[in-house]
């Protein structure tokens, strides 16, 4: 079955200070949706900010990027963080970039976890958790914890029902959302492994970033017309999505995107953000 269209998503604004990695000017022109980051793996604030500015003049929808606190590891360390502690970074990592998509008279409209945090809550309950609780107390949606309540919650405009969660379809982090009545989105990978079973082949282990261009392009057009993609085994798996993300720290990135937007548009595919 043919799907009508599709997202495509990057991870943008991952520099720091003088430092930058992604080309998020000219990514902003191939995708429809920016994942930004909101400091903890990459990004400061000016980075934020630019960013936004780019995003809302160009019409690309903003995204917060959330991660654990590992600026040093890149978001890709696996690390421990208390429920409680991780809910409240969750938060202050969206509410930080709020105010500059605010300033560029846009709004953060989704979440994506990254890196191990991304990895993680596939199946981690209590960690997919304790996310869905940072995007609520980030929505205003009452949590349950000290100092919830109702008030404001009908006054959200288009937060009435949460930001939506993008992430991987059947993860541990889109049942936890579900539960919560937050919209979700899942996504799919052009230039990632999978396994059998759907989730993502580890980064650490061979063939885990798919690095031939041709290779990536005919794998996301698959994805997004027919809802699937060969595993790394070799068999089929079924991908449910509505998203496909282009990694902005791929070398050639820009190019790598137009290519798969180019060749998605031939095949019939509208290219667009997610409703």
């Amino acid at each position: 079955m043919t799907r009508v269209s599709i997202d495509l998503n990057a991870d943008l604004g991952e520099g720091f200070g003088r430092w930058t990695l992604t080309d998020d000017e000219r990514l902003l022109s191939v995708v429809t949706s920016a994942n930004v980051a909101c400091g903890f793996h990459a990004g400061d604030a000016a980075t934020m900010r630019r960013v936004c500015e780019l995003a809302a003049e160009r019409g690309v929808r903003i995204g917060a990027q959330v991660s654990y606190r590992d600026l040093a590891g890149f978001g890709r360390r696996a690390m421990d963080v208390p429920p409680a502690e991780l809910a409240a970074e969750v938060a202050y990592q969206i509410g930080a970039l709020e105010v500059f998509a605010r300033a560029a008279g846009s709004r953060v409209a989704y979440v994506k976890p990254h890196g191990a945090l991304y990895n993680r809550v596939v199946r981690d309950e209590e960690q997919a958790a304790a996310v869905v609780e940072g995007v609520l107390l980030a929505s205003g949606r009452p949590t349950g914890g000290r100092g919830s309540s109702d008030q404001g919650a009908s006054d959200q405009g288009p937060y009435a029902r949460g930001l939506p969660v993008l992430g991987l379809p059947g993860s541990r982090l889109h049942e936890a959302a579900v539960r919560a009545g937050l919209p979700v989105v899942g996504e799919a990978f052009g230039d990632r492994a999978y396994r059998a079973d759907g989730t993502l082949l580890p980064r650490g282990q061979e063939g885990a970033v798919v690095t031939d261009p041709a290779e990536v392009v005919e794998r996301s057009v698959s994805m997004a017309r027919f809802g699937v993609v060969t595993a790394h085994c070799g068999r089929s798996v079924a991908v449910r999505a509505r998203s496909l993300c282009l990694h902005g720290d791929t070398p050639g990135a820009v190019e790598l995107a137009r290519r798969v937007r180019a060749q998605l548009e031939s095949a019939g595919v509208r290219v667009e953000a997610f409703a």
